[in-house]
Protein backbone atom coordinates (compact mmCIF):
# COMPACT_ATOMS: atom_id res chain seq x y z
CA UNK A 1 0.00 0.00 0.00
CA UNK A 2 1.62 3.64 -1.21
CA UNK A 3 1.08 6.59 0.84
CA UNK A 4 -1.77 7.94 -0.60
CA UNK A 5 -3.68 4.62 -0.77
CA UNK A 6 -2.71 4.24 2.96
CA UNK A 7 -3.95 8.52 3.33
CA UNK A 8 -6.94 7.81 1.63
CA UNK A 9 -8.43 4.52 3.45
CA UNK A 10 -7.81 6.92 6.80
CA UNK A 11 -9.65 9.73 5.62
CA UNK A 12 -13.19 9.09 5.07
CA UNK A 13 -14.53 12.60 3.57
CA UNK A 14 -11.22 13.88 2.72
CA UNK A 15 -11.34 15.50 6.59
CA UNK A 16 -8.31 17.71 7.02
CA UNK A 17 -5.65 16.22 8.84
CA UNK A 18 -5.95 17.91 12.21
CA UNK A 19 -9.99 16.74 12.07
CA UNK A 20 -8.75 13.26 11.93
CA UNK A 21 -5.93 13.17 14.42
CA UNK A 22 -8.12 15.26 17.26
CA UNK A 23 -8.31 13.28 20.08
CA UNK A 24 -11.17 11.77 21.56
CA UNK A 25 -9.87 11.44 25.15
CA UNK A 26 -9.03 14.05 27.53
CA UNK A 27 -5.59 12.35 28.51
CA UNK A 28 -4.71 12.39 25.14
CA UNK A 29 -5.07 15.83 24.44
CA UNK A 30 -0.96 17.26 23.45
CA UNK A 31 0.60 20.13 25.48
CA UNK A 32 -2.12 20.94 28.25
CA UNK A 33 -1.27 18.86 31.28
CA UNK A 34 -0.62 21.15 33.98
CA UNK A 35 -4.12 23.01 32.95
CA UNK A 36 -6.52 20.07 32.06
CA UNK A 37 -4.55 17.12 32.65
CA UNK A 38 -5.24 14.46 35.33
CA UNK A 39 -3.28 15.62 38.12
CA UNK A 40 -4.46 19.15 37.51
CA UNK A 41 -7.15 21.08 39.48
CA UNK A 42 -9.63 21.15 37.13
CA UNK A 43 -8.70 17.94 35.74
CA UNK A 44 -9.83 16.10 39.16
CA UNK A 45 -12.97 18.48 39.10
CA UNK A 46 -13.99 17.15 35.74
CA UNK A 47 -13.20 13.50 36.39
CA UNK A 48 -15.15 13.69 39.42
CA UNK A 49 -18.26 14.36 37.62
CA UNK A 50 -18.24 18.47 37.84
CA UNK A 51 -17.84 20.66 35.08
CA UNK A 52 -18.70 23.86 34.99
CA UNK A 53 -18.86 26.39 32.93
CA UNK A 54 -15.28 27.26 30.83
CA UNK A 55 -13.67 30.11 28.97
CA UNK A 56 -10.76 28.61 27.17
CA UNK A 57 -8.53 31.60 26.33
CA UNK A 58 -4.93 30.75 24.22
CA UNK A 59 -3.48 31.02 20.72
CA UNK A 60 -5.13 28.73 17.44
CA UNK A 61 -3.94 25.60 17.72
CA UNK A 62 -3.59 24.82 21.35
CA UNK A 63 -6.16 22.36 21.98
CA UNK A 64 -9.63 24.53 22.99
CA UNK A 65 -11.80 22.79 20.64
CA UNK A 66 -10.48 19.33 21.23
CA UNK A 67 -10.89 19.72 25.07
CA UNK A 68 -14.32 20.88 24.61
CA UNK A 69 -15.28 18.01 22.09
CA UNK A 70 -13.41 15.60 24.13
CA UNK A 71 -15.01 16.92 27.32
CA UNK A 72 -18.61 15.86 26.07
CA UNK A 73 -17.55 12.67 24.88
CA UNK A 74 -15.93 11.50 28.25
CA UNK A 75 -18.70 12.98 29.91
CA UNK A 76 -21.89 11.79 27.96
CA UNK A 77 -23.04 15.24 27.37
CA UNK A 78 -24.70 16.72 24.56
CA UNK A 79 -22.50 18.39 22.31
CA UNK A 80 -23.86 21.94 20.49
CA UNK A 81 -21.32 23.19 18.47
CA UNK A 82 -21.63 27.65 17.42
CA UNK A 83 -19.18 29.75 16.00
CA UNK A 84 -19.89 33.24 17.14
CA UNK A 85 -19.07 34.62 13.85
CA UNK A 86 -22.28 33.17 11.98
CA UNK A 87 -24.52 32.96 15.18
CA UNK A 88 -26.38 35.20 17.17
CA UNK A 89 -29.02 35.70 20.10
CA UNK A 90 -31.64 33.31 18.16
CA UNK A 91 -28.96 30.39 18.08
CA UNK A 92 -27.82 30.83 21.49
CA UNK A 93 -31.50 31.14 22.58
CA UNK A 94 -32.58 27.66 20.76
CA UNK A 95 -29.43 25.96 22.55
CA UNK A 96 -30.25 27.22 25.76
CA UNK A 97 -34.08 25.50 25.38
CA UNK A 98 -32.89 22.05 23.47
CA UNK A 99 -30.69 22.14 26.85
CA UNK A 100 -33.46 22.88 28.98
CA UNK A 101 -35.70 20.35 27.54
CA UNK A 102 -32.86 17.73 27.56
CA UNK A 103 -32.04 18.19 31.17
CA UNK A 104 -35.85 18.29 32.59
CA UNK A 105 -36.86 15.03 30.30
CA UNK A 106 -34.05 13.09 30.14
CA UNK A 107 -31.38 14.20 33.02
CA UNK A 108 -28.85 14.50 30.73
CA UNK A 109 -26.30 17.17 30.36
CA UNK A 110 -25.28 19.88 26.92
CA UNK A 111 -22.28 21.14 26.49
CA UNK A 112 -22.36 24.78 24.49
CA UNK A 113 -19.25 25.30 22.79
CA UNK A 114 -18.76 28.86 21.69
CA UNK A 115 -15.88 29.28 19.18
CA UNK A 116 -15.04 32.64 19.11
CA UNK A 117 -16.80 33.72 21.83
CA UNK A 118 -15.22 37.71 21.85
CA UNK A 119 -16.73 38.57 19.16
CA UNK A 120 -20.30 38.14 20.28
CA UNK A 121 -21.12 41.43 21.62
CA UNK A 122 -22.59 42.86 24.87
CA UNK A 123 -25.99 42.00 24.64
CA UNK A 124 -25.18 38.52 22.76
CA UNK A 125 -23.81 37.28 25.73
CA UNK A 126 -26.28 38.52 28.52
CA UNK A 127 -28.19 35.81 26.62
CA UNK A 128 -26.13 33.16 27.91
CA UNK A 129 -26.49 34.15 31.94
CA UNK A 130 -30.48 32.50 32.49
CA UNK A 131 -28.97 29.12 30.49
CA UNK A 132 -25.85 28.81 32.96
CA UNK A 133 -27.74 30.28 35.95
CA UNK A 134 -30.13 27.39 35.86
CA UNK A 135 -27.88 24.54 34.35
CA UNK A 136 -29.61 24.16 30.77
CA UNK A 137 -26.40 24.39 29.27
CA UNK A 138 -22.72 24.54 30.36
CA UNK A 139 -21.14 27.08 28.45
CA UNK A 140 -17.65 26.40 27.25
CA UNK A 141 -16.14 29.22 25.30
CA UNK A 142 -13.42 29.83 23.48
CA UNK A 143 -11.18 32.94 22.19
CA UNK A 144 -8.17 33.78 21.78
CA UNK A 145 -8.65 36.86 23.27
CA UNK A 146 -8.33 38.35 26.91
CA UNK A 147 -11.40 37.79 28.32
CA UNK A 148 -11.10 40.46 30.82
CA UNK A 149 -11.13 42.53 28.28
CA UNK A 150 -13.51 41.05 25.54
CA UNK A 151 -16.28 39.44 28.05
CA UNK A 152 -19.08 41.09 30.32
CA UNK A 153 -18.21 41.13 34.21
CA UNK A 154 -21.84 38.78 34.52
CA UNK A 155 -20.35 36.29 32.70
CA UNK A 156 -16.94 36.29 33.47
CA UNK A 157 -17.95 35.54 37.17
CA UNK A 158 -20.14 32.45 36.05
CA UNK A 159 -17.52 30.98 34.33
CA UNK A 160 -13.59 29.81 34.92
CA UNK A 161 -11.22 31.14 32.54
CA UNK A 162 -8.70 28.67 31.81
CA UNK A 163 -5.19 29.69 30.07
CA UNK A 164 -4.31 26.96 26.93
CA UNK A 165 -0.47 27.67 26.08
CA UNK A 166 1.24 27.75 23.19
CA UNK A 167 2.57 23.97 22.04
CA UNK A 168 6.18 23.54 23.42
CA UNK A 169 8.83 21.84 20.93
CA UNK A 170 8.43 18.85 22.99
CA UNK A 171 4.63 18.59 22.46
CA UNK A 172 4.79 19.19 18.57
CA UNK A 173 7.25 15.97 18.59
CA UNK A 174 4.27 14.22 19.82
CA UNK A 175 2.28 15.52 17.18
CA UNK A 176 4.37 15.35 14.51
CA UNK A 177 4.90 11.17 15.24
CA UNK A 178 1.09 10.78 15.30
CA UNK A 179 0.76 12.08 12.04
CA UNK A 180 3.38 10.24 10.55
CA UNK A 181 2.30 7.13 11.80
CA UNK A 182 -1.11 7.51 10.48
CA UNK A 183 -0.18 8.17 7.37
CA UNK A 184 2.05 5.03 7.12
CA UNK A 185 5.20 6.74 6.96
CA UNK A 186 8.71 7.00 9.20
CA UNK A 187 9.85 10.11 10.17
CA UNK A 188 13.32 10.01 8.47
CA UNK A 189 11.84 8.48 5.23
CA UNK A 190 9.90 11.68 4.84
CA UNK A 191 11.87 14.89 5.99
CA UNK A 192 15.51 14.77 7.07
CA UNK A 193 16.23 15.72 10.57
CA UNK A 194 16.82 19.43 9.99
CA UNK A 195 13.70 19.64 8.21
CA UNK A 196 11.85 18.04 10.60
CA UNK A 197 13.17 21.04 13.34
CA UNK A 198 12.47 23.79 10.80
CA UNK A 199 9.14 22.32 10.31
CA UNK A 200 8.77 22.58 14.34
CA UNK A 201 10.12 26.02 14.75
CA UNK A 202 8.07 27.36 11.84
CA UNK A 203 4.59 25.77 13.82
CA UNK A 204 5.48 28.89 16.40
CA UNK A 205 3.24 26.91 18.80
CA UNK A 206 0.19 25.87 16.95
CA UNK A 207 -0.40 21.90 16.58
CA UNK A 208 -2.63 23.18 13.91
CA UNK A 209 -0.35 24.82 11.70
CA UNK A 210 2.29 21.93 12.00
CA UNK A 211 -0.13 19.13 10.77
CA UNK A 212 -1.60 21.52 8.14
CA UNK A 213 1.97 22.08 6.92
CA UNK A 214 2.52 17.70 6.88
CA UNK A 215 -0.80 17.69 4.84
CA UNK A 216 1.00 20.06 2.12
CA UNK A 217 4.29 18.10 2.35
CA UNK A 218 2.05 14.64 2.18
CA UNK A 219 0.29 16.28 -1.34
CA UNK A 220 3.46 17.53 -2.57
CA UNK A 221 5.96 13.98 -2.40
CA UNK A 222 3.93 12.47 -5.64
CA UNK A 223 6.14 9.17 -5.45
CA UNK A 224 9.17 10.69 -4.48
CA UNK A 225 11.35 8.26 -1.96
CA UNK A 226 13.48 10.94 -0.96
CA UNK A 227 12.95 12.73 2.70
CA UNK A 228 12.25 16.46 1.63
CA UNK A 229 15.08 19.08 2.59
CA UNK A 230 14.75 22.50 4.72
CA UNK A 231 14.89 24.95 1.17
CA UNK A 232 12.47 22.92 -0.30
CA UNK A 233 9.87 23.12 3.03
CA UNK A 234 10.64 26.79 2.96
CA UNK A 235 9.60 27.12 -1.26
CA UNK A 236 6.85 24.59 -0.52
CA UNK A 237 5.21 25.92 2.52
CA UNK A 238 6.50 29.95 1.65
CA UNK A 239 8.17 30.82 5.04
CA UNK A 240 6.63 31.03 8.43
CA UNK A 241 3.33 33.18 9.21
CA UNK A 242 3.98 35.93 12.02
CA UNK A 243 1.18 35.79 15.01
CA UNK A 244 0.01 39.21 14.77
CA UNK A 245 -3.63 40.31 14.48
CA UNK A 246 -4.13 44.28 14.31
CA UNK A 247 -7.56 43.80 15.86
CA UNK A 248 -6.18 41.31 18.65
CA UNK A 249 -4.82 41.45 22.02
CA UNK A 250 -1.14 40.55 19.94
CA UNK A 251 -1.77 44.07 18.73
CA UNK A 252 -1.65 45.57 21.99
CA UNK A 253 0.89 43.32 23.59
CA UNK A 254 3.54 43.76 20.66
CA UNK A 255 3.13 47.54 20.84
CA UNK A 256 3.43 47.60 24.57
CA UNK A 257 6.58 45.89 24.64
CA UNK A 258 7.65 48.24 21.73
CA UNK A 259 7.01 51.29 24.04
CA UNK A 260 8.48 49.76 26.93
CA UNK A 261 11.64 48.84 25.06
CA UNK A 262 11.89 52.71 23.73
CA UNK A 263 11.22 53.50 27.17
CA UNK A 264 13.70 51.23 28.93
CA UNK A 265 16.76 52.16 26.22
CA UNK A 266 17.32 48.91 24.46
CA UNK A 267 17.44 49.74 20.87
CA UNK A 268 17.80 45.79 19.82
CA UNK A 269 14.44 45.21 21.62
CA UNK A 270 12.88 48.08 20.19
CA UNK A 271 13.99 47.84 16.74
CA UNK A 272 12.77 43.91 16.89
CA UNK A 273 9.34 44.88 17.48
CA UNK A 274 8.78 47.65 15.82
CA UNK A 275 9.73 44.40 12.85
CA UNK A 276 7.52 42.02 14.07
CA UNK A 277 4.55 45.18 13.54
CA UNK A 278 5.95 45.87 10.08
CA UNK A 279 5.69 42.04 9.10
CA UNK A 280 2.39 41.51 10.93
CA UNK A 281 1.04 44.19 8.95
CA UNK A 282 0.56 46.90 11.26
CA UNK A 283 0.09 50.53 10.06
CA UNK A 284 2.70 52.23 10.14
CA UNK A 285 0.96 55.87 10.53
CA UNK A 286 -0.22 54.08 13.61
CA UNK A 287 3.60 53.40 14.78
CA UNK A 288 4.79 56.47 14.09
CA UNK A 289 1.93 58.54 15.89
CA UNK A 290 2.73 56.46 19.35
CA UNK A 291 6.39 57.53 18.97
CA UNK A 292 5.21 61.40 19.08
CA UNK A 293 3.26 60.23 22.24
CA UNK A 294 6.34 58.80 23.75
CA UNK A 295 9.07 61.16 22.48
CA UNK A 296 7.25 64.10 24.97
CA UNK A 297 5.90 61.52 27.45
CA UNK A 298 9.10 59.62 28.17
CA UNK A 299 11.81 61.88 26.34
CA UNK A 300 10.38 64.94 26.84
CA UNK A 301 12.72 68.18 27.64
CA UNK A 302 15.99 65.66 28.39
CA UNK A 303 16.02 65.55 24.71
CA UNK A 304 13.56 67.80 22.99
CA UNK A 305 15.06 67.11 19.30
CA UNK A 306 13.36 64.25 19.83
CA UNK A 307 9.68 65.36 19.18
CA UNK A 308 10.67 66.74 16.09
CA UNK A 309 12.68 63.86 15.01
CA UNK A 310 9.26 61.85 16.31
CA UNK A 311 6.97 64.51 14.08
CA UNK A 312 9.81 63.84 10.99
CA UNK A 313 9.23 60.49 11.16
CA UNK A 314 5.41 60.73 10.58
CA UNK A 315 5.92 62.83 7.47
CA UNK A 316 8.34 60.80 6.12
CA UNK A 317 5.45 57.55 6.41
CA UNK A 318 3.06 60.08 4.93
CA UNK A 319 5.05 61.19 2.37
CA UNK A 320 7.09 57.98 0.73
CA UNK A 321 4.58 54.75 2.68
CA UNK A 322 6.12 51.38 2.76
CA UNK A 323 8.24 49.69 2.72
CA UNK A 324 10.87 52.53 2.46
CA UNK A 325 9.06 54.32 5.33
CA UNK A 326 9.73 51.15 7.84
CA UNK A 327 14.05 52.73 7.17
CA UNK A 328 12.70 55.92 8.64
CA UNK A 329 10.82 53.71 11.40
CA UNK A 330 13.66 52.40 12.27
CA UNK A 331 15.97 55.54 12.68
CA UNK A 332 13.35 57.22 14.83
CA UNK A 333 12.65 53.88 17.30
CA UNK A 334 16.85 53.94 17.36
CA UNK A 335 16.91 57.47 18.03
CA UNK A 336 14.61 57.46 21.10
CA UNK A 337 15.08 54.22 22.12
CA UNK A 338 18.90 55.59 22.79
CA UNK A 339 18.04 59.26 24.26
CA UNK A 340 18.23 60.31 27.68
CA UNK A 341 14.93 59.83 29.53
CA UNK A 342 12.20 62.18 31.25
CA UNK A 343 9.01 61.93 32.08
CA UNK A 344 8.94 65.37 34.01
CA UNK A 345 6.52 67.32 31.66
CA UNK A 346 4.51 64.46 31.54
CA UNK A 347 4.16 64.19 35.50
CA UNK A 348 3.41 68.10 35.73
CA UNK A 349 0.82 67.99 33.26
CA UNK A 350 -0.49 65.59 35.32
CA UNK A 351 -0.03 67.07 38.58
CA UNK A 352 -1.69 70.61 37.29
CA UNK A 353 -4.47 68.63 35.97
CA UNK A 354 -5.38 66.83 39.28
CA UNK A 355 -4.72 70.58 41.21
CA UNK A 356 -7.63 71.73 38.79
CA UNK A 357 -10.04 69.54 39.41
CA UNK A 358 -8.97 69.67 43.11
CA UNK A 359 -9.25 73.48 43.03
CA UNK A 360 -11.65 74.86 40.38
CA UNK A 361 -11.68 78.19 38.13
CA UNK A 362 -10.50 80.18 41.41
CA UNK A 363 -9.63 83.72 39.86
CA UNK A 364 -6.62 84.81 37.58
CA UNK A 365 -4.61 87.37 39.33
CA UNK A 366 -5.26 91.02 38.41
CA UNK A 367 -1.86 91.44 37.29
CA UNK A 368 -1.94 88.65 34.41
CA UNK A 369 -5.17 89.38 33.58
CA UNK A 370 -5.72 90.87 29.93
CA UNK A 371 -5.89 94.85 29.98
CA UNK A 372 -6.83 95.93 26.25
CA UNK A 373 -9.54 97.59 27.01
CA UNK A 374 -10.31 101.08 28.94
CA UNK A 375 -12.98 99.07 30.89
CA UNK A 376 -10.27 96.77 32.28
CA UNK A 377 -7.91 98.75 32.88
CA UNK A 378 -10.32 100.93 35.26
CA UNK A 379 -11.10 97.47 37.22
CA UNK A 380 -7.10 97.30 37.92
CA UNK A 381 -6.50 94.39 35.08
CA UNK A 382 -3.23 94.70 34.50
CA UNK A 383 -1.89 96.57 36.94
CA UNK A 384 1.58 95.71 38.73
CA UNK A 385 2.34 93.46 36.17
CA UNK A 386 6.64 93.68 35.68
CA UNK A 387 7.94 92.81 32.27
CA UNK A 388 10.47 90.33 32.46
CA UNK A 389 12.47 91.74 29.49
CA UNK A 390 13.09 94.80 30.97
CA UNK A 391 14.76 93.16 34.02
CA UNK A 392 18.03 91.35 34.61
CA UNK A 393 18.37 87.66 33.26
CA UNK A 394 14.41 88.64 31.78
CA UNK A 395 13.09 87.12 34.86
CA UNK A 396 11.25 89.13 37.79
CA UNK A 397 10.30 87.91 41.29
CA UNK A 398 6.58 87.90 40.49
CA UNK A 399 3.47 85.82 41.27
CA UNK A 400 2.16 84.09 38.51
CA UNK A 401 -0.08 81.48 40.43
CA UNK A 402 -3.39 82.68 42.00
CA UNK A 403 -3.17 82.83 45.71
CA UNK A 404 -5.73 80.52 46.51
CA UNK A 405 -2.94 77.96 45.11
CA UNK A 406 -0.25 77.00 47.16
CA UNK A 407 2.11 74.13 45.51
CA UNK A 408 4.17 72.18 48.04
CA UNK A 409 6.52 71.34 45.56
CA UNK A 410 7.29 72.31 41.89
CA UNK A 411 4.88 70.96 39.57
CA UNK A 412 7.99 70.87 37.10
CA UNK A 413 10.74 69.76 38.35
CA UNK A 414 13.49 69.27 35.53
CA UNK A 415 15.63 66.22 35.95
CA UNK A 416 19.20 65.97 36.00
CA UNK A 417 19.82 64.72 32.71
CA UNK A 418 20.22 65.48 29.51
CA UNK A 419 19.31 68.80 28.66
CA UNK A 420 17.25 68.71 31.91
CA UNK A 421 19.62 69.27 33.54
CA UNK A 422 20.67 72.83 31.58
CA UNK A 423 17.06 73.62 32.44
CA UNK A 424 17.55 72.64 36.09
CA UNK A 425 20.89 74.77 36.31
CA UNK A 426 19.36 77.96 34.46
CA UNK A 427 15.98 77.87 36.35
CA UNK A 428 18.21 78.47 39.67
CA UNK A 429 20.29 80.77 37.98
CA UNK A 430 17.70 83.29 36.86
CA UNK A 431 16.38 83.32 40.42
CA UNK A 432 20.27 83.92 41.89
CA UNK A 433 20.44 80.35 43.26
CA UNK A 434 23.34 79.53 41.21
CA UNK A 435 26.19 80.94 39.22
CA UNK A 436 25.77 81.13 35.31
CA UNK A 437 24.75 77.78 33.36
CA UNK A 438 27.24 76.33 31.31
CA UNK A 439 25.70 77.05 27.58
Amino acid sequence: MDLFTHAASQRPGSSPLSELLRPKKLDDIVGQEKTVGPNSRLGKLIRAGHIPSLILWGPPGTGKTTFALALASQTGAQFINLNAVDSGAKALREASEAGRERRLLHGQRTILFVDEIHRFNRAQQDVLLPAIEKGDVILVGATTENPSYELNRALLSRCRVVVFERLGPADLERLFARATAHLGVGEGEFVTPAAKDWLIEAADGDGRRLLNSLEVLFASRDGRDTPFEVEELRDLLQGTPIAYDKSSEMHYDVISAFIKSVRGSDADAAVYYLARMLEGGEDPVFIARRLIILASEDIGNADPRGLSVAVAGLQAVEAIGLPEAAISLAQVTTYLASAPKSNRSYMALREAQELVRRTGSVPVPLPLRSSKTDLSKSLGYGAGYVYPHNQPRAWAPQRYLPEEIQLEAPLYDPASRGFEKTIRDYLAWVKGENPPPER
